[in-house]
Protein backbone atom coordinates (compact mmCIF):
# COMPACT_ATOMS: atom_id res chain seq x y z
CA UNK A 1 0.00 0.00 0.00
CA UNK A 2 1.39 3.42 -0.96
CA UNK A 3 1.78 6.26 1.56
CA UNK A 4 -1.04 8.37 0.16
CA UNK A 5 -3.64 5.62 0.37
CA UNK A 6 -2.43 4.66 3.85
CA UNK A 7 -2.75 8.28 5.04
CA UNK A 8 -6.27 8.51 3.57
CA UNK A 9 -7.31 5.30 5.34
CA UNK A 10 -5.79 6.50 8.61
CA UNK A 11 -7.76 9.75 8.38
CA UNK A 12 -10.95 7.86 7.57
CA UNK A 13 -10.50 5.61 10.59
CA UNK A 14 -9.90 8.32 13.23
CA UNK A 15 -12.29 7.80 16.13
CA UNK A 16 -11.84 9.81 19.34
CA UNK A 17 -10.08 12.58 17.40
CA UNK A 18 -12.37 12.37 14.37
CA UNK A 19 -13.41 15.96 15.07
CA UNK A 20 -10.23 17.29 13.44
CA UNK A 21 -11.72 16.32 10.09
CA UNK A 22 -14.15 19.20 10.56
CA UNK A 23 -11.24 21.65 10.64
CA UNK A 24 -10.52 23.31 7.31
CA UNK A 25 -6.92 22.18 6.71
CA UNK A 26 -7.31 18.51 7.76
CA UNK A 27 -10.53 18.33 5.75
CA UNK A 28 -8.79 19.73 2.65
CA UNK A 29 -5.86 17.34 3.13
CA UNK A 30 -8.26 14.40 3.31
CA UNK A 31 -9.88 15.52 0.04
CA UNK A 32 -6.45 15.75 -1.59
CA UNK A 33 -5.49 12.27 -0.41
CA UNK A 34 -8.76 10.88 -1.73
CA UNK A 35 -8.13 12.56 -5.10
CA UNK A 36 -5.03 10.44 -5.71
CA UNK A 37 -7.00 8.27 -8.16
CA UNK A 38 -9.19 11.04 -9.58
CA UNK A 39 -8.82 12.79 -12.96
CA UNK A 40 -6.00 15.29 -13.16
CA UNK A 41 -8.21 18.38 -12.97
CA UNK A 42 -9.84 17.18 -9.73
CA UNK A 43 -6.46 16.26 -8.27
CA UNK A 44 -4.92 19.65 -9.07
CA UNK A 45 -7.97 21.50 -7.76
CA UNK A 46 -7.70 19.59 -4.47
CA UNK A 47 -3.95 20.30 -4.33
CA UNK A 48 -4.42 24.04 -4.82
CA UNK A 49 -7.29 24.26 -2.31
CA UNK A 50 -5.30 22.41 0.35
CA UNK A 51 -2.15 24.48 -0.13
CA UNK A 52 -4.09 27.77 -0.12
CA UNK A 53 -5.69 26.88 3.23
CA UNK A 54 -2.36 25.74 4.65
CA UNK A 55 -0.83 29.11 3.70
CA UNK A 56 -3.82 31.03 5.01
CA UNK A 57 -3.41 29.40 8.43
CA UNK A 58 0.34 30.03 8.47
CA UNK A 59 1.46 26.40 8.27
CA UNK A 60 3.03 26.22 4.79
CA UNK A 61 6.29 25.02 6.35
CA UNK A 62 4.80 22.67 8.96
CA UNK A 63 1.91 20.37 8.10
CA UNK A 64 2.71 18.20 11.12
CA UNK A 65 2.38 21.14 13.50
CA UNK A 66 -0.95 22.09 11.89
CA UNK A 67 -2.45 18.62 12.36
CA UNK A 68 -1.13 18.08 15.87
CA UNK A 69 -2.38 21.51 17.00
CA UNK A 70 -5.80 20.68 15.53
CA UNK A 71 -5.75 17.57 17.73
CA UNK A 72 -4.46 19.57 20.71
CA UNK A 73 -7.49 21.89 20.59
CA UNK A 74 -10.05 19.20 19.74
CA UNK A 75 -12.91 18.73 22.18
CA UNK A 76 -13.70 15.04 22.64
CA UNK A 77 -14.37 12.43 25.31
CA UNK A 78 -10.69 12.14 26.20
CA UNK A 79 -9.86 15.86 26.31
CA UNK A 80 -13.00 16.68 28.34
CA UNK A 81 -12.36 13.91 30.85
CA UNK A 82 -8.68 14.86 31.17
CA UNK A 83 -9.43 18.54 31.73
CA UNK A 84 -11.77 17.58 34.55
CA UNK A 85 -9.17 15.21 36.07
CA UNK A 86 -11.35 12.19 35.29
CA UNK A 87 -9.30 10.49 32.58
CA UNK A 88 -8.90 7.40 34.80
CA UNK A 89 -12.64 6.81 34.58
CA UNK A 90 -12.39 6.23 30.82
CA UNK A 91 -12.57 2.65 29.61
CA UNK A 92 -9.37 0.93 28.50
CA UNK A 93 -10.74 0.77 24.95
CA UNK A 94 -11.04 4.56 24.81
CA UNK A 95 -7.43 5.05 25.90
CA UNK A 96 -6.28 2.52 23.29
CA UNK A 97 -8.23 4.40 20.61
CA UNK A 98 -6.65 7.67 21.73
CA UNK A 99 -3.12 6.26 21.46
CA UNK A 100 -3.91 4.82 18.05
CA UNK A 101 -5.38 8.15 16.81
CA UNK A 102 -2.38 10.14 18.02
CA UNK A 103 0.07 7.85 16.23
CA UNK A 104 -2.07 8.06 13.08
CA UNK A 105 -2.13 11.87 13.16
CA UNK A 106 1.66 12.02 13.47
CA UNK A 107 2.05 9.66 10.53
CA UNK A 108 -0.47 11.58 8.39
CA UNK A 109 1.28 14.87 9.11
CA UNK A 110 4.59 13.43 7.90
CA UNK A 111 3.40 12.94 4.32
CA UNK A 112 5.30 15.06 1.80
CA UNK A 113 4.30 16.60 -1.55
CA UNK A 114 6.63 14.14 -3.31
CA UNK A 115 4.90 11.20 -1.60
CA UNK A 116 1.54 12.28 -2.99
CA UNK A 117 2.89 13.05 -6.48
CA UNK A 118 4.70 9.69 -6.64
CA UNK A 119 1.49 7.88 -5.69
CA UNK A 120 -0.82 9.73 -8.09
CA UNK A 121 -2.46 7.33 -10.57
CA UNK A 122 -2.05 9.60 -13.59
CA UNK A 123 1.42 10.92 -12.86
CA UNK A 124 2.33 10.97 -16.56
CA UNK A 125 -0.37 13.56 -17.21
CA UNK A 126 1.25 15.87 -14.63
CA UNK A 127 4.61 16.05 -16.40
CA UNK A 128 4.10 19.64 -17.54
CA UNK A 129 3.07 21.02 -14.14
CA UNK A 130 4.46 18.65 -11.50
CA UNK A 131 7.71 20.56 -11.18
CA UNK A 132 5.95 23.88 -10.62
CA UNK A 133 3.33 22.76 -8.08
CA UNK A 134 3.72 24.51 -4.70
CA UNK A 135 5.00 22.27 -1.94
CA UNK A 136 4.82 22.33 1.83
CA UNK A 137 7.13 21.35 4.65
CA UNK A 138 6.23 18.72 7.23
CA UNK A 139 8.02 20.55 10.04
CA UNK A 140 7.78 19.51 13.69
CA UNK A 141 4.84 18.37 15.78
CA UNK A 142 3.43 20.39 18.67
CA UNK A 143 5.56 19.81 21.76
CA UNK A 144 2.92 17.58 23.37
CA UNK A 145 3.39 15.15 20.43
CA UNK A 146 7.19 15.24 20.39
CA UNK A 147 7.38 11.91 22.23
CA UNK A 148 4.91 9.68 20.40
CA UNK A 149 5.06 6.89 22.98
CA UNK A 150 3.99 9.28 25.77
CA UNK A 151 1.81 11.69 23.77
CA UNK A 152 -1.39 10.65 25.56
CA UNK A 153 0.17 11.31 28.98
CA UNK A 154 1.53 14.67 27.84
CA UNK A 155 -1.92 15.62 26.57
CA UNK A 156 -3.50 14.74 29.92
CA UNK A 157 -1.14 17.22 31.61
CA UNK A 158 -1.90 19.85 28.97
CA UNK A 159 -5.68 19.50 29.31
CA UNK A 160 -5.52 19.67 33.10
CA UNK A 161 -3.66 22.96 32.92
CA UNK A 162 -5.31 24.60 29.90
CA UNK A 163 -8.73 23.04 29.58
CA UNK A 164 -9.85 21.72 26.22
CA UNK A 165 -11.50 22.87 23.05
CA UNK A 166 -11.91 26.62 22.63
CA UNK A 167 -10.82 27.33 26.22
CA UNK A 168 -7.42 25.84 25.42
CA UNK A 169 -7.15 27.67 22.11
CA UNK A 170 -8.37 31.14 23.15
CA UNK A 171 -8.06 33.37 26.19
CA UNK A 172 -10.84 35.95 25.66
CA UNK A 173 -14.54 35.35 25.02
CA UNK A 174 -17.78 37.26 24.72
CA UNK A 175 -21.25 36.22 25.84
CA UNK A 176 -23.50 36.56 22.78
CA UNK A 177 -26.88 35.01 21.93
CA UNK A 178 -26.69 32.86 25.08
CA UNK A 179 -23.39 31.34 23.97
CA UNK A 180 -19.71 31.79 24.80
CA UNK A 181 -17.92 32.89 21.62
CA UNK A 182 -14.13 33.22 21.34
CA UNK A 183 -12.44 36.53 20.58
CA UNK A 184 -9.92 35.55 17.91
CA UNK A 185 -7.91 38.79 18.06
CA UNK A 186 -8.06 40.18 21.62
CA UNK A 187 -6.49 43.48 22.63
CA UNK A 188 -2.77 42.76 23.13
CA UNK A 189 -2.15 45.51 25.70
CA UNK A 190 0.34 44.58 28.43
CA UNK A 191 0.73 45.69 32.03
CA UNK A 192 4.19 47.05 31.28
CA UNK A 193 2.77 49.42 28.65
CA UNK A 194 0.40 51.05 31.17
CA UNK A 195 1.94 54.06 32.86
CA UNK A 196 1.05 55.56 36.22
CA UNK A 197 -1.65 54.31 38.64
CA UNK A 198 0.74 51.75 40.14
CA UNK A 199 -1.11 51.53 43.46
CA UNK A 200 -4.68 50.98 42.19
CA UNK A 201 -3.46 48.69 39.43
CA UNK A 202 -1.40 46.59 41.87
CA UNK A 203 -4.50 46.19 44.04
CA UNK A 204 -6.38 44.62 41.13
CA UNK A 205 -3.36 42.52 40.11
CA UNK A 206 -2.89 41.15 43.64
CA UNK A 207 -6.57 40.25 43.83
CA UNK A 208 -6.24 38.39 40.52
CA UNK A 209 -3.12 36.50 41.62
CA UNK A 210 -4.94 35.39 44.78
CA UNK A 211 -7.82 34.19 42.60
CA UNK A 212 -5.49 32.16 40.37
CA UNK A 213 -3.83 30.59 43.41
CA UNK A 214 -7.17 29.65 44.97
CA UNK A 215 -6.87 32.17 47.83
CA UNK A 216 -9.95 34.05 49.00
CA UNK A 217 -10.50 37.15 46.84
CA UNK A 218 -13.19 39.63 45.82
CA UNK A 219 -15.32 40.75 42.94
CA UNK A 220 -13.84 44.04 41.79
CA UNK A 221 -15.25 47.39 40.67
CA UNK A 222 -12.82 49.70 38.88
CA UNK A 223 -14.39 53.15 38.85
CA UNK A 224 -13.30 56.68 38.04
CA UNK A 225 -12.80 59.17 35.25
CA UNK A 226 -12.79 58.40 31.55
CA UNK A 227 -9.51 57.45 29.92
CA UNK A 228 -7.71 56.48 33.12
CA UNK A 229 -7.02 52.87 32.12
CA UNK A 230 -9.74 50.90 33.91
CA UNK A 231 -10.66 48.62 31.00
CA UNK A 232 -7.04 48.49 29.83
CA UNK A 233 -6.00 47.23 33.26
CA UNK A 234 -8.47 44.35 33.12
CA UNK A 235 -7.45 43.35 29.59
CA UNK A 236 -3.75 43.62 30.41
CA UNK A 237 -4.21 41.36 33.44
CA UNK A 238 -5.70 38.70 31.18
CA UNK A 239 -2.72 38.93 28.81
CA UNK A 240 -0.31 38.68 31.73
CA UNK A 241 -1.86 35.64 33.44
CA UNK A 242 -3.67 33.59 30.79
CA UNK A 243 -0.74 31.15 30.77
CA UNK A 244 -1.54 30.49 34.44
CA UNK A 245 -5.05 29.33 33.54
CA UNK A 246 -6.89 32.68 33.52
CA UNK A 247 -9.68 33.27 30.98
CA UNK A 248 -12.11 36.16 30.52
CA UNK A 249 -15.71 36.35 29.31
CA UNK A 250 -17.12 39.80 28.54
CA UNK A 251 -20.81 40.04 29.39
CA UNK A 252 -22.97 42.94 28.19
CA UNK A 253 -24.89 44.69 30.97
CA UNK A 254 -28.22 43.95 29.33
CA UNK A 255 -27.52 40.20 29.53
CA UNK A 256 -26.98 40.01 33.28
CA UNK A 257 -30.14 37.98 33.66
CA UNK A 258 -28.36 35.19 31.77
CA UNK A 259 -25.50 35.03 34.28
CA UNK A 260 -26.72 31.68 35.75
CA UNK A 261 -26.60 30.17 32.24
CA UNK A 262 -23.07 31.44 31.73
CA UNK A 263 -21.71 30.10 35.01
CA UNK A 264 -23.34 26.71 34.34
CA UNK A 265 -21.23 26.52 31.18
CA UNK A 266 -17.92 27.27 32.91
CA UNK A 267 -18.37 25.92 36.44
CA UNK A 268 -16.84 22.53 35.61
CA UNK A 269 -13.99 23.90 33.44
CA UNK A 270 -10.66 23.59 35.32
CA UNK A 271 -9.67 27.21 34.65
CA UNK A 272 -10.20 30.56 36.35
CA UNK A 273 -12.71 32.92 34.71
CA UNK A 274 -13.20 36.65 35.07
CA UNK A 275 -16.64 37.76 33.92
CA UNK A 276 -15.97 41.28 32.63
CA UNK A 277 -18.72 43.93 32.57
CA UNK A 278 -17.44 47.10 30.92
CA UNK A 279 -18.80 50.64 31.36
CA UNK A 280 -21.38 49.65 33.94
CA UNK A 281 -24.10 52.08 35.05
CA UNK A 282 -27.87 52.06 35.42
CA UNK A 283 -30.62 54.62 35.12
CA UNK A 284 -33.14 54.98 37.90
CA UNK A 285 -35.75 53.14 35.84
CA UNK A 286 -33.41 50.33 34.91
CA UNK A 287 -34.29 47.45 37.22
CA UNK A 288 -31.59 45.18 35.81
CA UNK A 289 -29.38 46.42 38.65
CA UNK A 290 -31.39 44.03 40.84
CA UNK A 291 -30.12 41.18 38.67
CA UNK A 292 -26.54 42.29 39.27
CA UNK A 293 -27.15 42.47 43.02
CA UNK A 294 -28.39 38.89 42.95
CA UNK A 295 -25.33 37.86 40.94
CA UNK A 296 -22.92 39.55 43.35
CA UNK A 297 -24.56 38.33 46.52
CA UNK A 298 -27.63 36.49 47.62
CA UNK A 299 -28.93 34.84 44.43
CA UNK A 300 -29.85 31.17 44.22
CA UNK A 301 -27.36 30.68 41.37
CA UNK A 302 -24.20 31.06 43.42
CA UNK A 303 -21.03 32.26 41.76
CA UNK A 304 -18.76 29.21 41.35
CA UNK A 305 -15.29 29.18 42.89
CA UNK A 306 -13.62 29.46 39.49
CA UNK A 307 -15.40 32.73 38.63
CA UNK A 308 -14.93 36.40 39.60
CA UNK A 309 -16.71 39.51 38.36
CA UNK A 310 -14.70 42.55 37.30
CA UNK A 311 -16.66 45.63 36.27
CA UNK A 312 -15.63 49.11 35.17
CA UNK A 313 -17.66 52.28 35.56
CA UNK A 314 -17.25 56.03 35.41
CA UNK A 315 -19.42 56.24 38.53
CA UNK A 316 -18.66 55.17 42.09
CA UNK A 317 -22.39 54.69 42.75
CA UNK A 318 -23.60 52.79 39.74
CA UNK A 319 -27.15 54.16 39.69
CA UNK A 320 -27.66 57.48 37.94
CA UNK A 321 -29.58 59.62 40.42
CA UNK A 322 -31.25 62.99 39.79
CA UNK A 323 -32.69 65.58 42.15
CA UNK A 324 -36.12 64.51 40.95
CA UNK A 325 -35.39 61.06 42.37
CA UNK A 326 -34.75 62.62 45.77
CA UNK A 327 -38.01 64.59 45.68
CA UNK A 328 -40.20 61.82 44.29
CA UNK A 329 -43.37 60.40 45.77
CA UNK A 330 -41.84 57.23 47.21
CA UNK A 331 -43.10 56.89 50.80
CA UNK A 332 -39.97 55.01 51.85
CA UNK A 333 -37.63 57.24 49.85
CA UNK A 334 -34.61 56.65 52.10
CA UNK A 335 -34.92 52.88 51.74
CA UNK A 336 -35.08 53.21 47.96
CA UNK A 337 -32.02 55.46 47.87
CA UNK A 338 -30.08 53.08 50.09
CA UNK A 339 -31.01 50.17 47.82
CA UNK A 340 -29.73 51.89 44.70
CA UNK A 341 -26.57 53.26 46.31
CA UNK A 342 -25.66 49.95 47.94
CA UNK A 343 -25.05 48.15 44.67
CA UNK A 344 -21.41 49.21 44.40
CA UNK A 345 -20.86 48.04 47.98
CA UNK A 346 -21.62 44.50 46.88
CA UNK A 347 -18.26 44.43 45.12
CA UNK A 348 -15.78 43.33 47.75
CA UNK A 349 -13.12 45.51 46.17
CA UNK A 350 -13.67 49.02 44.76
CA UNK A 351 -10.63 50.66 43.17
CA UNK A 352 -10.54 54.31 42.15
CA UNK A 353 -8.88 55.53 38.93
CA UNK A 354 -9.18 59.34 39.02
CA UNK A 355 -7.79 61.88 36.57
CA UNK A 356 -4.11 62.68 37.13
CA UNK A 357 -2.92 66.10 38.19
CA UNK A 358 -0.50 68.00 35.97
CA UNK A 359 2.66 66.41 37.38
CA UNK A 360 1.25 62.89 37.15
CA UNK A 361 0.02 63.50 33.61
CA UNK A 362 3.38 64.82 32.42
CA UNK A 363 5.17 61.91 34.11
CA UNK A 364 3.04 59.53 32.04
CA UNK A 365 3.85 61.50 28.88
CA UNK A 366 7.60 61.37 29.60
CA UNK A 367 7.47 57.66 30.34
CA UNK A 368 5.66 56.91 27.07
CA UNK A 369 8.09 59.10 25.14
CA UNK A 370 11.07 57.21 26.59
CA UNK A 371 9.46 53.89 25.76
CA UNK A 372 8.90 54.89 22.13
CA UNK A 373 12.27 56.68 21.88
CA UNK A 374 10.77 60.01 20.83
CA UNK A 375 13.62 62.45 20.29
CA UNK A 376 12.33 65.87 21.39
CA UNK A 377 13.29 68.10 24.28
CA UNK A 378 11.41 67.72 27.56
CA UNK A 379 10.22 71.33 27.34
CA UNK A 380 8.76 70.86 23.86
CA UNK A 381 7.23 67.53 24.82
CA UNK A 382 5.50 68.90 27.91
CA UNK A 383 4.26 72.08 26.20
CA UNK A 384 2.70 70.00 23.45
CA UNK A 385 1.19 67.56 25.95
CA UNK A 386 -0.48 70.36 27.95
CA UNK A 387 -1.81 72.01 24.80
CA UNK A 388 -3.16 68.63 23.61
CA UNK A 389 -4.95 68.06 26.92
CA UNK A 390 -6.51 71.53 26.92
CA UNK A 391 -7.92 70.95 23.45
CA UNK A 392 -9.57 67.75 24.60
CA UNK A 393 -11.38 66.48 27.67
CA UNK A 394 -8.49 67.12 30.04
CA UNK A 395 -5.51 65.20 31.35
CA UNK A 396 -5.68 61.40 31.32
CA UNK A 397 -3.49 58.43 30.37
CA UNK A 398 -5.59 58.00 27.22
CA UNK A 399 -4.94 61.63 26.30
CA UNK A 400 -1.21 61.09 26.91
CA UNK A 401 -1.12 58.02 24.64
CA UNK A 402 -2.96 59.87 21.88
CA UNK A 403 -0.55 62.81 22.09
CA UNK A 404 2.51 60.53 21.97
CA UNK A 405 1.11 58.64 18.93
CA UNK A 406 0.48 61.89 17.07
CA UNK A 407 3.94 63.20 17.97
CA UNK A 408 5.60 59.98 16.86
CA UNK A 409 3.76 60.09 13.51
CA UNK A 410 4.72 63.75 13.00
CA UNK A 411 8.41 63.07 13.65
CA UNK A 412 8.43 60.15 11.23
CA UNK A 413 6.89 62.31 8.51
CA UNK A 414 9.44 65.05 9.14
CA UNK A 415 12.28 62.56 8.73
CA UNK A 416 10.93 61.58 5.33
Amino acid sequence: MNKTKEAALLMSSLSVYKGILQRTVPKALYELLCAADKPVYEFLRAWGSFFALLCDRGYADSLLQCLTEAALFDENAFSKASSAGMEKTLQREVIQAVRRDLSAIIKIGSITPDDILDDYCYRDELESVAGSLPGWGTGKAASEFSDEAHAADLLVDYYRKNGCGMFARYRAFIWRDRNIEPVVYPDSISLSSLKGYELPRSTVVNNTIAFIKGIECNNCLLYGDMGTGKSSTVKAILNEYYKDGLRMVEMPKDRLGEFPILVDRIAAVPLKFIVFIDDLSFSGEDKSYAQLKAVLEGGLAARPENTLIYATSNRRHLIKESFADRDGDDIHRNDTMQETLSLSDRFGLSVNFSKPDKNEYLAIVRSLARERKIDVSIEELERGAERWALERSGRSPRCARQYISVTEARLLNEKK
